[in-house]
Parts: structure tokens; sequence; C-alpha cells
């Protein structure tokens, strides 16, 4: 302050021995001692900056936290807020997600009722619950166990308290369980062709096919999962046409009709795909993943799965009314409208918060779409 205020005074002097031309000083007192504004300038200055650093630690702060107190049940299903657990076997059946198999169970029971030869006899219930045990237990615990260990790194950002990043199951434990998963499920397949009959093994082959489009869905280089529309195909098509198409092969013939039709209803299983795209948008944009709501943004990916699923679902009931089948296309509409309902209800009000509660709303009457679709081929 005093080297200020000598400054100002030396400033203050020449300035005005230079007006009078002459010797006598003038001082002007009041302007020499009142204090300069940029002390005052540079404390409040001071002040602002220090409430930008705190705002910025604020919002690095982390929004979500580990699962420490969840639920055991979510655990057991592989959902959203499970309780961490030591037990390795409890580690091992999340790791495969058991809340993902029933649709696959639910399309062996389509493919099955569309082939037009299941019947409600011992050998036939126990060869429709092996077929299950294959798509559902064995190759979607595969497909779930491996995506894990290929989104390890999106987990440590998105959800790190799951069993892989968090280490509460080691990198052996989770590779031996993919092969043990993989090896069963084609061990089973081939054992369906022979219980069959078929000359061809064809359920085998759809089996392999699957789990090779599981593969490159998770695992680099090609990682369909980095776009947005491909592997979510990719992951609507294992859901509905595979198995579909691995119970109407087993129990009757597959015929190309119906593997357009199914495909097509897989642009229904892209739409539910991408609902679980919301909740990985942070660790998504970290690696560069493109997936809808990242590219899109979440407000206009929102729309475009609803579209997916409801005009998927519409068109099918077009063409059922089309094929001269009107009562089942009127129950195919009827089973959209519910979705529909709920979509307002829940998605579109916030993907993130209410993604679980939807698709235990909404889906139960897709599936049930799809198996009045499967009745619809079948006569």
């Amino acid at each position: 302050m005093s080297s200020v205020l000598n400054t100002v005074s030396s400033l203050r002097l020449s300035r005005v021995y230079n007006s009078n031309n002459n010797n006598h000083l003038r001082l002007p007192t009041h302007s020499v001692l009142t204090p300069p504004p940029v002390s005052f300038t540079r404390r409040r200055l001071t002040i602002r900056a220090a409430d930008t650093d705190t705002n910025e630690v604020k919002s690095k702060a982390p929004d979500k936290a580990p699962a420490g107190g969840g639920s055991s049940f979510n655990q057991l299903l592989g959902i959203k807020g499970a309780a961490q657990e030591t037990d390795k076997w409890k580690i091992r059946l999340q790791l495969t997600k058991p809340v993902t198999w029933p649709p696959l169970v639910w399309g062996v029971v389509c493919g099955a009722a569309a082939s037009g030869n299941f019947h409600w006899n011992l050998e036939d219930v126990a060869k429709s619950i092996l077929c299950m045990i294959m798509s559902g237990p064995c190759l979607t615990g595969y497909t779930q166990t491996l995506n894990d260990w290929y989104d390890r790194e999106i987990d440590a950002i998105n959800e790190p308290y799951r069993p892989i990043p968090s280490g509460a199951i080691s990198e052996n434990e989770v590779i031996s369980q993919i092969w043990l998963l993989l090896l069963g499920g084609l061990g089973i397949a081939g054992l369906l062709d022979v219980w069959a009959g078929h000359d061809f093994p064809i359920v085998f082959y759809l089996a392999l096919g699957g789990s090779l489009l599981s593969y490159i869905y998770s695992a680099p280089p090609l990682k369909l999962k980095q776009n947005g529309w491909i592997g979510n195909f990719a992951l609507g098509a294992s859901y509905i046409s595979l198995p579909w198409w691995a119970g109407q092969a087993f129990f009757g013939t597959l015929t190309p009709d119906i593997v357009v039709l199914t495909l097509l209803y897989s642009i229904a299983g892209l739409g539910i795909a991408i609902v679980n795209d919301f909740k990985s948008i942070e660790g998504d944009k970290a690696l560069g993943l493109q997936s809808l709501p990242v590219a899109f943004g979440a407000e206009t990916a929102k729309w475009i799965c609803v579209g997916a699923i409801d005009i998927t679902q519409l068109s099918i009931a077009g063409y059922l009314l089309g094929a001269g089948k009107p009562y089942y296309a009127l129950a195919l509409v009827a089973l959209i409208f519910p979705q529909v309902v709920f979509q307002f209800q829940y998605f579109l009000k916030d993907p993130v918060k209410y993604d679980v509660k939807y698709q235990a709303s909404a889906q139960p009457f897709l599936v049930l779409g799809l198996l009045v679709t499967a009745l619809a081929t079948s006569h």
C-alpha cells in the first residue's frame, strides 16, 4: 500500500509542478490519502475466484454411489440396486443376469408354437425345457458374462460396484465361466439335434451363430455395440429371432417367411435394447461408443426407441390383417395399447430413473404379442 501511495504522490506532484510552472507545491491531500480503488477490486476478484473453485469441485463429485445397501434379490437377478456380495456362486449367477433369460425362454415357446408340432406330452415338454436351458441360462448367461467382461472399463465409470470392476471375482474365474457356459450351450444344442433326429444339425448351428454374434457384439475389433443401430439390432435379433428359430427348427421346419417376419420383429428388439443405453451415456461418451442416446441426444433417442417398438408391432398387426387373420391382428393391437401408456407414464418422463419400472410394466405385453404372432403363423 505504501508503494502505491508513493507512486500516486509522485504522479500528482509532477502534474501540479508542470501545470503551474513554479516552485510552489500544492499537495492535494485528500486525493493522496484516499485509498485507491485497486485494492477493493482485487479483493472482490479474489472472493469470486474462490467461489468458482468451490463450484467446480462440487460439480465433479460423483452422483453414483456403490450399492452397499442394495437388495439381495436384485443381486441374484443381476439388475441395478444389487447388494454387494462375497459368495462366489451368487456373484457368478449375477454375471449371467437371470433377469434377461425370460425373453429367450419365451422365444423358444413362440418358436414351438409357430411350428404347429408341439404337443402337451412329457417328451415335448422335456424337449422344450432343455431348449430353454440352452437359450436362457447357458447361452444368454454366456452372452451377459462376456459382455460384462468387455464392458469392465465402462462399468468402472458407470457402475464401479459391479462384480468385475469391483474385483469381487477374478479374471480367471470370469473367463472360465464364459467357456463353461458357451460349451455347455453348444453341447445341449447338439444333443437337441440328435433327439429331434435332424440330418442337418440346425439347432447346433443356430446356437453357434448366435454365440458368434454375441462375441462380435461385445468384443473388439468389430464390437458391434459401438454403433447404436447395428449393435442394438443384433441384440434385438438375439432376443427375438434366434430363440424363435431354435424352437421352430427343433419342433418343426424353419421357413423363409418366418425368418423375415422375426427379423422385422427384431426392430422392436432394437427399441428395447436402446432402453438400456440411457444409463450408460456417461461411460459411452468417455470411451467413444456411439450409442443412440450419445449420437442423437437423450431426448431424440427416447422417441426413436418407442417408435421402433410401436411401429414395428403395428406393422406386424397390419401383416396379420392382410394375411386374413383379423382376430390375431386385433389382439396384437390391444397388447400394444398398454405399452404406449407405460411409455408416457414412465419411459418418456425419465428413461434413466424409470427404465426398470417401464420394462417390467410394458415388456410382458410385448412378449405376449410375440406369442399371438406365433400362434397366427401356425394356422
